[in-house]
């Protein structure tokens, strides 16, 4: 015990003033470079990076040898991967980073509120699922992108930047016939209206139905590129399906809708909201 405190009287007693503006400096670009790509799908890949990091200490801990070695040698060529694989984000960043003034960098990042988070998630699901149910009555296609823990910043850069409350008004005047912004995907973000007209990755499943159009494959593909929770309404038949995980679920009703949506986020303090899709069965 003598010997602790003898030990830690030196590292701190070693421990000045420059030491502390080190780790404030090395703290807050850390932190500036999480927030750089936190919006990006660019987050998923930096946690597998982490996961190997974690697996190769125990490794090394444990003298698995082998498995040491594998991880060595992804990682030894496994760089140069990794700025291909991030070139975009890498170049949008340092894009930012030139273009960011010294009066809007933030110390510190707001905290979510669940309560408020919530109460915008009930007023957008509503919304939705009303709308949902007006466009299929007359046939007015929809594309509805709900963002969850994957960040989905690449495609709201390929439309148009609203950042409204939702409404089931303002809905049906984005999917209306010849407006403006009908053909590309809406994304909703923490409840809120982010951006329309958005570009959606198609999917390569070649097993859907063929009366299913590029509507459904785009809303398909976003969901095999992320856990976004997508709302198609079909142009043809009206049809309400809703894409998650990699599958479509057709036929829904408003009122299934809605409450689909509402186990997917509206989260109760001690819930988290990562549920899987319950099963019902729906019409064909």
């Amino acid at each position: 015990m003598e010997s602790l405190l003898y030990d830690m009287k030196g590292i701190f007693g070693s421990f000045t003033l420059t030491d502390f503006c080190d780790i404030l400096i090395v703290a807050y670009l850390l932190y500036q470079a999480v927030r750089l790509v936190r919006d990006t799908r660019a987050v998923q890949l930096l946690k597998g990076l982490v996961v190997l990091v974690m697996i190769y200490a125990a490794s090394s801990i444990l003298q698995l040898r082998s498995l040491s070695f594998l991880i060595r040698y992804i990682f030894q060529y496994g760089a140069l991967a990794l700025l291909i694989v991030f070139q975009p984000e890498l170049r949008r960043s340092l894009e930012q980073v030139g273009r960011t003034r010294f009066s809007n960098l933030q110390l510190f990042g707001g905290g979510n509120d669940n309560d408020a988070e919530n109460a915008r998630w009930r007023t957008a699901i509503g919304a939705i699922g009303e709308a949902a149910v007006f466009l299929s009555k007359r046939r007015i296609g929809a594309l509805i992108v709900l963002e969850r823990q994957t960040k989905l910043g690449e495609i709201v850069k390929t439309g148009t930047v609203i950042d409204a409350a939702p409404s089931a008004e303002i809905l049906g005047n984005i999917f209306f016939p010849n407006s403006p912004l009908h053909d590309g995907a809406l994304i909703i973000r923490q409840g809120r209206l982010l951006a329309a007209g958005c570009f959606l990755p198609l999917s390569d499943n070649f097993t859907i139905s063929k009366e299913m159009g590029t509507r459904h494959r785009a809303g398909l593909g976003m969901s095999e590129n992320s856990d976004a929770v997508v709302v198609i309404v079909s142009e043809e038949t009206g049809v309400i399906t809703m894409a998650v995980n990699g599958k479509l679920r057709r036929g829904f009703t408003g009122e299934q809708l809605t409450q689909e949506l509402k186990d997917y986020f509206i989260v109760e303090h001690e819930e988290k909201n990562d549920r899987k899709l319950p099963f019902f069965k729906v019409k064909k």
